[in-house]
């Protein structure tokens, strides 16, 4: 059998609320959610805000420590102490790329920091690993002088996407970044975290709202709803024929009623 990349097993986040008369209120972030995620896959994670796909994605990522459950990569568990481990192998990709850079910086400190903190290359080998990124992501090299904030957003979002590559990870976790931007910049940039895909074999998880999106990327679709995971197959079984009223609801509402088959019909 293949092996997996990811194994998420029986993960919980219990978080305390502020104690009551009735002593602490604890409240269950994510209820022990479990799935395996397989090289060059994609898995989207749907779910209504506060469903708790959040606070999966950051334990994931080593951002939240989990209460309770194992993270396997390649059969290896994961702890939390071990970001650096995590920071080669699993990448975030964050939904606001504005906030997620120090606007200090220029194009090239940020990618030059992910190298100097966790390889030991010299400056030339670190420069052309960056020069290289930029192209793979549609960028000239030149834009390594120039700060972040005086990007169009689009190219903000390719600085971000170079980020997450830098380091060659096995698997990008996107928060959402695809849809704050406009049609076009969403496809392209759609189009190039395919076209990456397939050029590094990565696996992604994406976590958001834009089910036209994750009918177009993802192979498998997870959907929360409370902290636990209700559904779990192809965006195909889960748009034409969910099992539970919230997919339902959700796929109506983005869509205007359920997919049938022609939805997957190839348009010539």
């Amino acid at each position: 059998r293949i092996m997996s990349l990811l194994e998420v097993e029986d993960l919980c986040k219990t978080f305390e609320g502020p104690a009551h008369f009735f002593g602490s209120q604890r409240f269950n972030a994510v209820d022990n959610v479990s799935f395996t995620l397989a090289p060059k896959q994609t898995l989207a994670i749907i779910g209504k805000n506060g469903s708790g796909k959040s606070t999966l994605l950051k334990m994931i990522a080593g951002i939240t420590p989990p209460t309770s459950g194992q993270i396997r990569f390649n059969g290896k568990p994961l702890s939390y102490a071990d970001s650096c481990f995590r920071a080669q192998h699993i990448r975030m990709l964050f939904q606001d790329a504005n906030s997620a850079f120090n606007p200090r910086q220029n194009i090239g400190q940020i990618l030059d920091a992910p190298l100097r903190l966790l390889t030991d290359w010299d400056e030339e080998t670190r420069d052309k690993k960056i020069f290289h990124t930029l192209q793979l992501v549609g960028l000239y090299a030149d834009y390594t002088n120039l700060k972040i904030h005086h990007l169009p957003a689009s190219q903000r979002q390719r600085v971000a996407l170079a980020r997450a590559l830098i380091l060659e990870p096995e698997i990008i976790l996107i928060d959402d970044a695809l849809s704050a931007a406009d049609a076009s910049v969403q496809i392209q940039l759609l189009n190039l975290t395919l076209d990456l895909q397939t050029h590094f074999g990565l696996s992604y998880i994406y976590v958001g709202q834009d089910l036209g999106l994750i009918k177009h990327m993802a192979d498998y679709l997870l959907v929360m709803d409370e902290g636990k995971m209700i559904e779990f197959g192809t965006p195909h079984e889960l748009f034409t024929n969910p099992k539970t009223t919230v997919t339902r609801l959700m796929v109506e509402s983005y869509f205007g009623r359920l997919l049938d088959d022609s939805a997957w019909a190839q348009t010539s």
